[in-house]
């Protein structure tokens, strides 16, 4: 495994994250036969062994239960990792149980430390915009925590190049802590990050953890159109097939993933190490999120730590994938 300099900080992650989003899903161990929290332990056991020291879940995951298994499964090795979550998203009924306020902030942070059993959360994020709450509240409310020993470094996700930019302006007027790093949609099908918020996070230093990086396993090739998606995978479970059926589920699409085999066969290598190999191909990215729900996809994966692609192969999945750069109502 190899370790990457966390944006313009002096911490150190490993080039694969680690990303606990399916931990205590309905209906993915149900089929198995096998509980959420035994699977888990094995696949943080076997992450840990291939030197992966970078975790990442949020606090509406499952609904806090991502964030509970995750915790139980690193127990005491929890000291040797790089432990990042999320806030933003509903985590109740009451009003106030959302959103990036001050209140809603420091309620969740303590929410979160609770469940993932630490003192101290190493990357704390803001799970996406929130159009209510002022930049400048929020941006005190993380300082604040940061201040408070609960978190040590802080980012954002799901944030265009303008917002981000707005916010690291903010942050420097204010006197506050900083983001170091975001978290974007990045991979051969989605390139749009490379028009301006890749060049803007190069400029400013900051880490970038791209999520979906397999674009939620369809570009392993396990899906076939004519079969329809594959049963329990991001595809068919829960609110989240709607949303992945509409990013991906297009014939356009289907004809790049039949293309990217032919070259991942030539070049001896499984889709999904192609598909990882192309995004850390690129020198802004610092760690891409992968997750796992079987000990071989982990496997899979981690064998790309460390590869290299071939300077023509990288030419040839640019140019193959150029039209994904654009927006879809651009193509």
């Amino acid at each position: 495994m190899h370790y990457r300099l966390f944006g313009r900080t002096g911490l150190y992650v490993s080039e694969l994250c680690f990303g606990a989003m399916t931990f205590g899903g309905k209906g993915i161990y149900e089929s198995m036969g096998k509980t959420a929290q035994t699977e888990a332990d094995k696949l943080v056991s076997l992450a840990l062994d291939s030197g992966i020291n970078f975790f990442d879940t949020s606090d509406v995951y499952s609904a806090g239960e991502s964030e509970k298994i995750l915790g139980n499964a690193l127990g005491v090795r929890r000291k040797d990792v790089v432990l990042a979550t999320k806030v933003r998203g509903s985590v109740g009924p009451g009003a106030n149980q959302q959103g990036l306020s001050r209140a809603h902030i420091i309620s969740s942070i303590d929410g979160s430390l609770k469940r993932l059993g630490t003192d101290w959360i190493d990357l704390y994020q803001i799970h996406g915009f929130d159009p209510v709450t002022p930049f400048d509240e929020t941006l005190r409310a993380f300082d604040d925590i940061v201040r408070a020993g609960k978190a040590r470094y802080v980012g954002c996700s799901n944030y265009p190049a303008w917002q981000t930019a707005k916010g690291l302006g903010r942050s420097d007027l204010l006197g506050v802590a900083r983001w170091d790093c975001v978290q974007p949609r990045y991979n051969l099908l989605f390139r749009q990050p490379e028009r301006d918020l890749l060049p803007l996070c190069q400029e400013e230093g900051l880490g970038v953890i791209p999520y979906n990086p397999l674009a939620g396993g369809f570009l392993s090739g396990k899906h076939r159109r004519e079969s329809g998606p594959t049963a329990g995978t991001r595809f068919t479970l829960g609110t989240a097939a709607t949303r992945y059926q509409e990013r991906y589920w297009r014939e356009r699409e289907f004809e790049t993933v039949e293309a990217l085999r032919s070259l991942a066969a030539e070049a001896g290598m499984s889709m999904t190490q192609l598909a990882l190999a192309w995004v850390l191909a690129n020198p802004v990215i610092t760690s891409p999120i992968v997750g796992a729900s079987r000990a071989e996809q982990l496997d899979d994966v981690v064998a790309t730590a460390g590869k290299t692609l071939d300077a023509g192969l990288k030419a040839r999945l640019d140019e193959l994938t150029a039209e994904y750069r654009l927006g879809d109502d651009a193509r």
